[in-house]
Order: C-alpha cells, then sequence, then structure tokens
C-alpha cells in the first residue's frame, strides 16, 4: 500500500538551513527535454525537482 504525500505547492518550506542549489546545466535539460515530450512549451515544478534527483 503506497503512502499518501502532498504535492509539493500544499507542503511547508524545509526547516533546514541547507541552501537550495541551482539546476545544472545538463539538469536543465533533461527538465526541458521531459517537458517538451509532455508537450509542455517550458518545465515546470515537477519537471525541475525530478531533474534535481537525478545523477549529477
Amino acid at each position: 500500500m503506497t503512502e499518501f504525500t502532498s504535492p509539493p505547492w500544499k507542503r511547508s518550506n524545509p526547516k533546514g538551513k541547507a541552501k537550495s542549489t541551482p539546476l545544472t546545466d545538463a539538469q536543465k535539460a533533461a527538465a526541458k527535454q521531459r517537458a517538451e515530450e509532455a508537450g509542455r512549451p517550458y518545465p515546470n515544478l515537477v519537471d525541475n525537482m525530478w531533474a534535481s534527483r537525478q545523477q549529477k
């Protein structure tokens, strides 16, 4: 059975002190490709989150 997790736009901000890091050029390209395959003109939050979890 899968556990329900709320979508990222309904979650509160993380409380840690870690700074966010920008996507690398390769991650940006992967997010853009994923968006184009889904018929979107540019990547959305979910595409960017997916790309940030891929191998660097």
